[in-house]
């Protein structure tokens, strides 16, 4: 062995190895260089070691395979040595260990000496465990990059400390060089994912903060971008400069701003400024993996921390695919990444990019980068660094099939195994196959194949999996326009009112007013409307004109659906992101001419809030506490908060709105969605309004706060606008009669004031018009009552005061937030006082006297009124209220709060009969399905009549629950029947 090596004391007493060697490695391509390193193990007296199960055969494979390995083997037995009896991991923690052990004073080529020992070691280490199996990948390039970091702080520390030492800076704590030295590194690409490769090079960014005082009392306050270019420059050189014991990391800052024009090392002041104003969005990708990793880490998160914003974009930015595709793109052209088309499948991977190449590992990572710029604005669980790791969240979320998140982490795995194995043989920073078929024979023996041809196969296939989900993401990402028609009967170009092709190809979709239609899209070309100002969004507009056009001509009156398509793009603030969005979500534009063809209501809403778009992109089945919360995660206010959730409230409604009208939801499903996402809201935003209220005036010692849901919300039946009926209540120990924080107030107070801050919160105003409309008004006492009541005080009054019809209101009340204990109570609480009602007569008679007195004064003539109107759903909703007070004590009834279920329980009881039942159900379903489709196609209507294109999606909608019709008037005919009907058996059960 050479005289550099680190080999121990020969004659080494061998322990059974504690690990399970793999008995079975690659085979050596050259015999004669696995027979020497035997060899030289032999020389150095190391029988024993070769005598142990699976370390010949290990050797041969590492001396036949990789000069570099054998090299490094024969260098550092003591690693073999250790590896062997203690396992890699053992054998990588004490390399790590024995580096923390170098002092960061001791001279620069000690360091230098200390770093490069480091690195041989953990990458022979990290080669065997990979080679072997032993480790999978995320072990294997997570070693590196722990190796990386290692030697990147100990190298910072000292130079750091060496510049401390001469009085160039004036450290805060010499023995902690790093502690607000106003200097960090951050750790990009491969690094920054935790998930270098075998011979990877490192992209840093060098970042410092110009104005500390670290500067400002040494020599280089004259100087500090000097400085800290000098300390750029001697880190590069220490990971970089090759001598006798070899290099550590090449070393790459380009991509710090604008490399071209700033030095080595950026102040933290032009990297903001480059960020905000001049950053593109492949460096909005590239920052996805950007970490902090040496020197003043904190510093380093609030520099992440104020670009979040250019990272991450809360509206979801499919703008950028076609960026980072035209990227992508250009690295295609210029590297010429096809593969070669040929019947033998050697000679098609042969010379094949692994990194780069179509299907390779880049395509994997753009991919999972592009998806997480689209979605992590907005959901901060998907700002994950590891590509492994975001592909499965990518997965959870639903944003990513789980067959393609399995397909392409196989085929990462794949890939960055056979890239590890290209840069072993020889340690250098390579991604390409062998051209040669020797050489590829040779590599695919390395990995552990028999037969080249089987790797070739295998090769093919992962490549062909990744390039089939990479074009499934960018599929739909069209070159942009020159001056060509958009179609061939389509042109809109030149100032001929009517363009003879172009109005026949209009009249042929449907559209009658032809003159208005190539008006409008002529000022759309002519950048009249103030989102296509930009030439790019004209471009995009001008590629979906054609689609365009087909989905709105699809709709009943397509000249009405493309007056509303105008009014809402005249009413964008910018036409980039949306238009993007329609073009990477072809089926969005047909959902939303849809949405502009049937429902008035949702396009009004619509052109006034275009953001809502982005709702109807999240899942059907998306786990609504979850999404909430991870759209308010960052929100570091409550106003922040509050502007957060309630945007996600209002998208999330629109995409349940669009769901009924569309038929994928029903009157029951919307209902109980609807009321899960205000639960969400509610769930989220009253432990942030109380806590901000805590903030002031302290907390109540050992209270609690809960929030019971009165109404629609109580019953899960919410609709579109509905209000939230709700009421809070507290309790809190008797000896405990204020709060104790900053300011103090009488604990009956402070229940009061939290309520309305959480009141407040909840319909505090926004673009988007309140979060919900809250209603207090079933609390005790009504609004003459404390807008918190506490739980002894709610006991009291039903057992004393309360009226038939606030019970009533009861059977709906549910318990939807707060600590479990008090829940408990308060649901306790509610079940007495539904309990201890008056005999069934009185409740019947305070009933019907309740339900006359709503007919009085809330009596509607409007023909679709299904909720106010005789036999309506209040009449069902009180047959159901006043027979759960009457039974409420019966043996084997349990309450519920939701109407269908309660007529469900008392018909299982015989309270109701079960044909009468049955037809209750029915009925009150039917109500809610008018009364949910009319509020999100036309709204309160005066007349019997509808529009054509808003009845369809109402009568299709009572056809799925039974109730089959020809038209609008023959369904109001069939409920008037049914209201009659109805009317008997309110005054059946209830009274006349």
């Amino acid at each position: 062995m050479d005289a550099g090596s680190s080999s121990g004391p020969k004659h080494r007493t061998m322990k059974p190895p504690c690990i399970f060697i793999p008995r079975h490695w690659p085979l050596p391509s050259d015999e004669g260089a696995a027979n020497r390193i035997v060899e030289r193990f032999r020389e150095v007296d190391e029988h024993e070691l070769l005598n142990l199960p699976g370390v010949l055969p290990m050797l041969r494979c590492l001396g036949g395979n990789s000069p570099h390995l054998a090299a490094a083997a024969t260098r550092e037995p003591d690693a073999i040595h250790r590896l062997v009896t203690a396992g890699p991991n053992a054998a990588f923690t004490e390399s790590l260990f024995s580096l923390d052990q170098v002092s960061f004073s001791a001279g620069r080529p000690h360091i230098a000496a200390a770093i490069r020992q480091a690195k041989r070691r953990v990458a022979l280490i990290a080669a065997i465990a990979d080679i072997g199996g032993i480790w999978p990948l995320e072990n294997v390039v997570g070693a590196m990059s722990n190796l990386a970091e290692a030697t990147l702080r100990l190298s910072i520390r000292h130079l750091l400390r060496s510049a401390h030492d001469i009085g160039e800076i004036h450290l805060k704590d010499p023995t902690a060089p790093e502690l607000n030295c106003a200097f960090v590194v951050l750790a990009m690409g491969k690094l920054g994912g935790a998930e270098l490769n075998y011979s990877s090079d490192i992209d840093l960014i060098l970042l410092y903060d110009g104005s500390a005082s670290v500067y400002a009392r040494g020599t280089a306050a004259a100087g500090t971008g000097s400085f800290t270019s000098r300390v750029a420059r001697n880190l590069v050189m220490l990971m970089e400069a090759r001598d006798a014991n070899g290099y550590v990391f090449r070393t790459d800052l380009r991509l710090r701003p604008d490399p071209a024009a700033t030095p080595p090392a950026v102040s933290l002041h032009a990297a903001l400024v480059y960020y905000e104003t001049m950053g593109q969005n492949w460096e909005r990708a590239a920052m996805i993996k950007a970490r902090p990793i040496a020197g003043d880490i904190p510093l380093g998160h609030r520099f992440l921390e104020a670009i979040r914003p250019f990272v991450w974009r809360r509206g979801l930015d499919f703008a950028a695919v076609a960026d980072i595709h035209a990227m992508k793109r250009r690295i295609d052209e210029a590297g010429k990444t096809a593969l070669v088309r040929k019947e033998d499948p050697l000679a098609q991977i042969t010379g094949h990019d692994v990194k780069l190449g179509r299907g390779g590992i880049r395509e994997i990572e753009f991919l999972v980068q592009t998806l997480q710029m689209i979605w992590g604005g907005r959901d901060p669980t998907l700002r994950i660094k590891p590509t492994l790791l975001a592909l499965a969240r990518l997965s959870e979320t639903g944003h990513l099939a789980q067959s393609a998140r399995r397909q392409l982490a196989e085929a990462y795995r794949f890939l960055r195994r056979v890239e590890h194995r290209i840069q072993m043989v020889n340690d250098r920073q390579i991604h390409k196959l062998p051209e040669l078929v020797d050489e590829l024979v040779q590599l695919a023996r390395f990995l552990g194949y028999q037969d080249a041809e089987a790797f070739a196969l295998d090769f093919l296939g992962h490549v062909a999996v990744v390039r089939v989900n990479y074009q499934a993401i960018f599929e739909h990402v069209p070159d942009l326009p020159g001056t060509e028609a958009i179609g061939p009967d389509l042109d809109f170009r030149g100032d001929d009112p009517q363009p003879a092709a172009t109005v026949t190809a209009l009249n042929g979709l449907g559209y009658q007013d032809t003159t208005r239609i190539i008006t409008a899209v002529r000022q759309w070309q002519a950048g009249r409307v103030r989102a296509l100002r930009s030439s790019r969004a004209r471009d995009l507009m001008t590629t979906m004109i054609p689609t365009m056009l087909v989905a709105l001509g699809r709709q009943p009156n397509p000249d009405e659906a493309f007056n509303r398509f105008d009014r809402f793009i005249s009413a964008l603030p910018a036409g980039i992101q949306p238009m993007s969005l329609f073009q990477r979500n072809p089926m969005l534009l047909d959902r939303i001419a849809a949405v502009l063809g049937a429902a008035p209501i949702l396009s009004e809403h619509l052109a006034r809030h275009p953001s809502a778009l982005d709702g109807l992109l999240t899942t059907e089945n998306a786990n609504l506490r979850r999404l909430v919360r991870s759209q308010a995660a960052d929100a570091a206010t409550l106003d922040e908060a509050i502007l957060v959730i309630r945007r996600t409230v209002k998208e999330r409604d629109f995409f349940l709105s669009v769901a009924t009208l569309e038929g994928r939801l029903d009157a029951d499903a919307s209902g109980r969605q609807r009321t899960a996402l205000a639960e969400a809201a509610l769930s989220t935003l009253v432990p942030r309004a109380i806590a901000d209220f805590a903030s002031r005036f302290g907390r109540v010692p050992g209270s609690a706060l809960a929030v019971v849901a009165m109404g629609k919300a109580g019953g899960r039946e919410m609709m579109a606008g509905s209000d939230l009926d709700l009421m809070f209540i507290y309790d809190h120990p008797v000896e405990v009669g204020e709060s104790r924080g900053v300011r103090s107030l009488p604990a009956s107070q402070w229940f009061a004031r939290a309520a309305q801050a959480c009141i407040a919160a909840l319909t505090a105003p926004g673009p988007e018009g309140r979060m919900y409309e809250l209603d207090m008004r079933l609390r005790p006492s009504g609004n003459k009552g404390p807008i918190a009541v506490s739980l002894e005080g709610f006991r009291h009054y039903h057992e004393w005061d309360s009226w038939t019809w606030e019970r009533m209101a009861l059977t709906r009340a549910r318990v939807v937030a707060g600590p479990p204990a008090l829940r408990r109570r308060v649901d306790q609480a509610i079940e007495t006082a539904i309990r201890g009602c008056q005999d069934p007569s009185q409740i019947r008679i305070n009933a019907q006297q309740m339900r006359e007195r709503i007919g009085q004064e809330l009596r509607s003539h409007r023909p679709w009124e299904v909720k106010l109107r005789v036999g309506g759903l209040i009449d069902i909703e009180f047959i159901a209220q006043t027979l759960q007070l009457i039974h409420a004590g019966d043996p084997g009834f349990r309450r519920s709060q939701t109407t269908r279920v309660a007529l469900q329980r008392l018909t299982d009881i015989g309270a109701i009969s079960r044909l009468e039942g049955r037809f209750l159900i029915n009925a009150e379903r039917l109500w809610r399905t008018i009364q949910g489709m009319l509020r999100i196609t036309v709204g309160r209507v005066e007349t019997a009549t509808l529009p054509h294109a808003s009845a369809l999606p109402l009568l299709e909608a009572a056809a799925r629950i039974g109730v089959a019709v020809s038209d609008a008037d023959d369904l109001l005919q069939q409920a008037d029947k049914i209201a009659e009907q109805v009317r008997l058996l309110f005054e059946q059960y209830v009274g006349s």
